[in-house]
């Protein structure tokens, strides 16, 4: 296999978390696409310690944790978005208010 091709994906892969992330107006869209951007990063630093390290592994290591710190951001991020559901009923974006005033 070469190594162009984990690279390519990896690269669409990220493209669409970006596109996802700048587009969409709900929250747990926004949290998905964030997946994907880490999922993305996960490919090559998997690709790379395949490829470019033969031996060392370290790769992996970096990985595992970079899949920690994704489960980690979901579960806070499910945690704030079921929370602000709770409070208004929805979970567009464009409604949440950051100043610290009720949004009606």
């Amino acid at each position: 296999m070469h190594a162009v091709i984990p690279y390519v994906t990896a690269a669409c892969l990220f493209g669409l978390g970006v596109y996802g992330v700048l587009r969409r107006r709900n929250a747990i869209l926004v949290l998905m696409a964030v997946e994907l951007m880490l999922n993305a990063v996960n490919l090559i630093l998997v690709t790379a310690d395949a490829t470019l390290l033969p031996g060392t592994h370290r790769g992996g290591a970096f990985a595992l944790f970079v899949i920690v710190l994704a489960a980690a951001e979901v579960g806070v991020g499910l945690a704030i978005v079921l929370q602000y559901y709770r409070m208004r009923a929805a979970v567009h974006l464009d409604d949440v208010r950051l100043d610290g005033e009720n949004a009606g």
